[in-house]
């Protein structure tokens, strides 16, 4: 009877281990992580200060405004030091956990907004105007793929 025991016990153990196993393998080998917003631009030849203090300025400032509000956990800008002819000489990127639904958009809007003390037709005006140095080309929505522990 003590041999049986030990037999069966055995037995289910192995079965435990191999639905492990097999569970295991059944896991991908990536989990998706945090979203990456990558604008790529070409800075117009002469326009590199003065886009550089817009960066400065006003881009940081509304970063750091989405950053405090939890919308972002990270913003950078990155140089593209051998930028050939067809490439972006920068790239600003922000880093965010999710996409927000349609609720959190509309909600994020108007608390932006209201801390912007700007109409949409002053920014649209602004935005504008810095196509005069710089122009946007391209935008990429990317995600960070982990390693599966």
């Amino acid at each position: 009877m003590k041999n049986n025991f030990f037999r069966i016990f055995a037995v289910v153990l192995l079965s435990v281990s191999a639905m492990s196993i097999a569970q295991a393998q059944e896991e991908p080998p990536f989990i998706g992580g945090d979203y990456w917003e990558v604008t790529g631009i070409k800075v117009a030849d002469g326009g590199g200060l003065k886009y550089a203090r817009w960066l400065a300025g006003e881009w940081r400032k509304n970063s750091e405004f989405a950053k405090s509000e939890g919308w972002i956990k990270d913003f950078m800008v990155i140089s593209n030091v051998h930028a050939r002819a067809d490439e972006p000489d920068l790239y600003l990127v922000r880093v965010f956990e999710n996409m927000a639904t349609v609720a959190e958009g509309e909600e994020r809007r108007k608390k932006y907004m209201a801390w912007a003390k700007k109409s949409m037709d002053k920014m649209a005006a602004e935005s504008g105007n810095r196509a005069e140095y710089r122009t946007v080309m391209s935008s990429s929505l990317l995600q960070q793929m982990k390693f599966r522990d």
